[in-house]
């Protein structure tokens, strides 16, 4: 990852792109010999995370269209109660949801570890 990077930076880089894995993110790659290429994340390119600089294209949340609001927000309710307790939001559903989505919830974008999706980078399609 040959940019100034602190150590935190590169963790929550790693965390996040590792997290994404299943999900068809698309990503930006920097090879050390200063080539660029877009590629589809792979287990490959986390495999050369240290020498290559790597940035997922990524959706801002503002970018949520209605529909993806409306499923958000369902995900977002959907709480458990337990009697003088506290409720419990079903955090990994809505961590999946958003990794699956391709949004920037982790706030990769102000640290410049991520670039913006372009609207059409991540269409839908019968496959999937």
């Amino acid at each position: 990852m040959k940019c100034n990077m602190t150590t935190e930076d590169k963790q929550l880089l790693l965390k996040d792109l590792c997290a994404r894995l299943p999900y068809r993110t698309k990503i930006h790659i920097i090879g050390e010999g200063g080539e660029e290429i877009d590629a589809d994340l792979t287990t490959s390119t986390i495999d050369y995370f240290e020498s290559w600089t790597v940035k997922p294209y990524l959706r801002p949340m503002s970018s949520m269209i209605e529909e993806e609001e409306e499923e958000y927000n369902r995900l977002l309710m959907d709480v458990e109660y337990y009697p003088g307790k506290y409720f419990v939001v079903p955090a990994t559903s809505v961590v999946d949801w958003l990794l699956e989505h391709h949004f920037d919830f982790r706030g990769l974008f102000k640290k410049g570890l991520a670039l913006e999706a372009k609207e059409d980078t991540y269409i839908k399609t019968k496959e999937g």
